[in-house]
């Protein structure tokens, strides 16, 4: 790979990641120069390259949450009291246990500025959701969506794909939409980058049976296409009503479009992960979609350490009881 190719790959890395403006702090010169396939110039490694500018990741203001506007809606229906989730282990240190899902030799990427967590939603649902109240389980909203016609991809998709697991999970996973192997069974994330999704969730000390997964959207895209905003509104309040029914402790959103349902927001996930948000008072945490860690393996140590910060929180929550 020449050099132009290695700097191209870098900055796009940094460009996903929501960076606007390079930041060389912690760029040693040799560093600089073997990037750029440059070699000798008497630099010793101790020598750094000067400031430049900060990057502006820290300074993306907070989104107010709306929560007056809204009409009030009823609550779920009571459940028994779930069964406990097992409790996880003592976390293993970060390089032995990131061997679960990735190379042990590929690089890490830093985890970005800490941001204020945005904070979704009040209990009530937001609009265009309030019909869906009267799904009244899990099957009933599968049931729904198999003869759903709010959004021409019905059209195209094999299978609806409206979510799999167990009905009372205290963890919940949400991704984007299906891909074709899902769309070819009916079952999100069994496809590769659901083979990673099934290790990343087995690295936490849980299994896929313990966890509800379901996507934003119920049907496949055409090509596996990003969702455009109509298919995400149409699509969106049987999601919200899976929440309500399965009552999670911790929610796990997985890319662009399942954060960005979710939390209302047009931040970047380089902006949202590493923290912890709120969800209608359900905690929420954000990571890349296993998908793009296929394609960028240098995301996979952030991704490890947001479900770790999932998995904390999901312990806090069942040692209090809630």
């Amino acid at each position: 790979m020449d050099a132009r190719e290695s700097l191209r790959r870098y900055l796009e890395q940094r460009r996903d990641l929501g960076e606007s403006e390079l930041v060389l702090d912690s760029l040693s010169v040799e560093e600089a120069l073997r990037l750029l396939g440059a070699t000798g110039g008497g630099s010793t490694p101790s020598q750094r390259v000067s400031h430049v500018r900060p990057s502006q990741t820290s300074a993306a203001p907070t989104p107010p949450a709306d929560t007056a506007a809204r009409p009030a809606t009823r609550a779920a229906p009571a459940k028994p009291t779930k069964p406990a989730t097992p409790a996880a282990p003592a976390a293993p240190p970060a390089r032995e246990a990131l061997t679960m899902i990735t190379e042990p030799s590929e690089p890490t990427t830093p985890a970005p500025a800490q941001l204020s967590a945005l904070v979704v939603g009040g209990g009530s649902r937001p609009g265009g959701a309030e019909p869906f109240a009267q799904l009244q389980s899990l099957e009933e909203i599968a049931a729904t969506i198999a003869g759903c016609r709010r959004c021409p991809l019905y059209a195209t998709a094999i299978n609806p794909v409206p979510g799999t697991g167990n009905p009372d999970a205290d963890f919940m996973i949400v991704g984007e939409a299906p891909g074709a192997n899902e769309d070819a069974q009916g079952v999100p994330f069994v496809g590769q980058a659901g083979q990673l999704l099934t290790k990343i969730i087995e690295a936490i000390n849980l299994r896929r049976d313990d966890v509800f997964i379901a996507n934003v959207l119920k049907h496949r895209p055409p090509g596996n296409r990003n969702p455009e905003p109509a298919e995400v509104t149409a699509c969106s309040p049987y999601l919200i009503r899976q929440i309500e029914l399965v009552r999670p402790k911790v929610l796990l959103a997985l890319g662009t479009f399942a954060a960005q349902t979710l939390l209302e927001t047009k931040l970047t996930i380089g902006k949202l992960r590493g923290q912890e948000h709120r969800y209608n008072g359900v905690p929420l945490v954000v990571t890349y979609h296993p998908a793009a860690l296929l394609r960028n393996p240098a995301w996979k140590r952030p991704t490890w350490e947001d479900v770790q910060l999932a998995r904390r929180i999901l312990d806090r929550a069942l040692a209090a009881g809630a």
